[in-house]
């Protein structure tokens, strides 16, 4: 069983070629860490190793975080390698923590392959596996601050912002200024999304 790789990679349009001590190995990444790669640099990758009748593949993972969502997600009923690495290529650890915490089925339906069922069962299998994560907003105490939150993620989801990062970015300016009027509060938080 292999759990880790260090070598110089040459990258592909799904894969890693992983050269360790003149053996080459193949391993699929996510879009997101196959973006953050440099071609002939050196890496290492937390392997998962998926076996069938016929095929053995590797998984490559740039955090051992990474590697445990990609477990986790395959202990979903319908879910295999290829659906969970395309979650990861659409969305982080964090946001996949998150967006259950949330319920939020649309930010699994945006991915390629799952559909609204299986959104569904992402959530419901998941909810009690993967670690609490509470909403961003969940830390503030004062009743009116959370629905002022509730209110500027609305506003921002209706201007486009993707509703994981708007939840971010919400909790953000929340914390930094707490007694932030509603209209303050989106203007910021639209502010941060473009600027960062």
């Amino acid at each position: 069983m292999i759990g880790r790789l260090r070598g110089k990679v040459s990258c592909a349009d799904d894969h890693v070629i992983v050269d360790v001590g003149g053996v080459g190995y193949l391993v699929y990444c996510s879009t997101k860490n196959l973006s953050n790669l440099t071609e002939n640099e050196y890496y290492q990758f937390f392997i998962e190793t998926h076996v069938r009748e016929d095929h053995i593949n590797l998984y490559g993972f740039l955090s051992i975080d990474e590697k445990h969502t990609f477990n986790m997600l395959l202990s979903v009923n319908g879910i295999g390698p290829r659906i969970a690495l395309a979650i990861l290529s659409h969305l982080t650890p964090y946001q996949i923590s998150i967006s259950i915490s949330a319920r939020d089925k649309d930010i699994f339906k945006a991915v390629t392959g799952v559909g609204a069922k299986m959104a569904e069962r992402i959530i419901i299998e998941l909810k009690n596996k993967l670690p609490a994560m509470p909403l961003p907003f969940e830390n503030i105490s004062d009743n009116g601050k959370n629905n002022i939150a509730m209110d500027a993620i609305s506003a921002l989801v209706n201007l486009g912002i993707n509703k994981t990062e708007a939840q971010n970015i919400v909790s953000t300016v929340l914390v930094s200024q707490p007694d932030v009027s509603i209209d303050e509060l989106i203007r910021l938080a639209f502010k941060a999304q473009y600027t960062s």
